[in-house]
């Protein structure tokens, strides 16, 4: 399982895809449950699984974003 908190939203998706997870969901990561439109100006802060961990190809990975700057 990659690492992929500090990054932007858009590059985390496109890192786990690359390493073979496509059951990703995201979350607004403040608790307003805004919806990550513009997937370059979020960056993740958690992820479930956490990054270095050993996962299966179908498991469900959940990415908690905020708004840059925020």
């Amino acid at each position: 399982m990659p690492n992929v908190v500090g990054l932007n939203h858009q590059l985390a998706q496109d890192t786990m895809q690359a390493a073979g997870f496509y059951y990703l969901t995201e979350a607004d990561a403040t608790g307003q449950g805004r919806l990550l439109i513009n997937d370059r100006n979020w960056v993740v802060v958690s992820q479930q699984p956490a990054g270095g961990t050993h996962a299966p190809a179908d498991t469900k990975i959940i990415l908690r974003s905020k708004k840059v700057g925020e």
